[in-house]
């Protein structure tokens, strides 16, 4: 009777993952239909041995191995590609096929179904809405982003230049998290402020700018965007 158990939980565990791996094999990602087989399966193999000779408790022990486990294992398929880090979904969905394992396991057919289930709807039905999103043109209104406003001054003026550029950007709203003065050329220094992370408009950094440039002590001035996220 253990025999058949065990093997209706390693076969519930093989199917379900196959079922997730079968559609990252589809669209050729780096854990495919063996990978997500494998880590269902194994995942199921550790929590159905811990239950027979230690019962729940063993299991409960078990079980957050097999996430730190497959966390390690996720960690392998992401890769980073110049500015572009893939292989997040791909580590995503083989914790996802380790909590399939896990429930089965357990015993707990109906929720790995159901785990399955959820899995593949994020890999499948949520892929038209990405794909929406990503092709709408990003809007610094809706953005969070990064600056750094720059102004080159004469370096004789500098205590000068330095109070008038930090007034023009509180009146501005521009709120300074990190500043340097450096030397720029023999004569003059370039004061470089970095904006707190926020929904700053490229607007009103066009007006912070001009503001400065209209100033006789500012000698150059402009905005850069370092990073951002939607």
């Amino acid at each position: 009777m253990h025999f058949i158990q065990t093997l209706i939980t390693l076969s519930t565990a093989s199917l379900l993952g196959a079922i997730i791996g079968y559609e990252r094999q589809f669209r050729q990602r780096t854990a495919g239909l063996r990978t997500n087989t494998l880590v269902a399966t194994s995942a199921a193999i550790f929590v159905h041995l811990a239950m027979t000779i230690d019962g729940s408790g063993g299991a409960v022990r078990v079980i957050s191995y097999v996430v730190s486990g497959v966390g390690f294992l996720g960690a392998g398929a992401i890769m980073k590609e110049g500015m572009n880090i893939r292989g997040l979904n791909t580590a995503a969905t083989l914790w996802g096929s380790a909590a399939v394992g896990t429930c089965a396991g357990c015993a707990l057919y109906g929720d790995a179904l159901a785990a399955t289930l959820y899995v593949l709807a994020a890999n499948t039905l949520l892929r038209p809405i990405v794909n929406m999103v990503n092709k709408q043109p990003f809007s610094d209104v809706n953005g969070e982003s990064t600056y750094q406003i720059c102004v080159i001054a004469f370096e004789h003026e500098q205590r000068e230049a330095l109070a008038k550029f930090k007034k023009v950007m509180q009146a501005e709203n521009c709120f300074i998290s990190h500043l340097d003065i450096e030397p720029f050329g023999d004569d003059d220094v370039e004061i470089t402020a970095t904006l707190m992370p926020a929904s700053v408009t490229t607007t009103v950094l066009d007006k912070t700018v001009n503001t400065l440039l209209g100033d006789s002590m500012m000698k150059q001035a402009y905005y850069s965007r370092i990073c951002g996220s939607g």
